[in-house]
């Protein structure tokens, strides 16, 4: 939680908005691959790729 915290806190002092949209990529791709891995669901994941 503390990574977080900072990472907010980097992005306000910095000015750093234009990293939301892409941290925001990353976590959903992370999330994909993690259900996909070992569900009943990964054969329809992996035709969105």
């Amino acid at each position: 939680m503390e990574f977080i915290k900072d990472l907010l806190k980097f992005m306000k002092e910095r000015k750093k908005w234009w990293l939301t949209p892409i941290i925001l990529l990353l976590i959903f791709i992370g999330v994909l691959i993690v259900i996909g891995g070992g569900s009943a669901v990964a054969p329809f994941i992996y035709t969105l790729f």
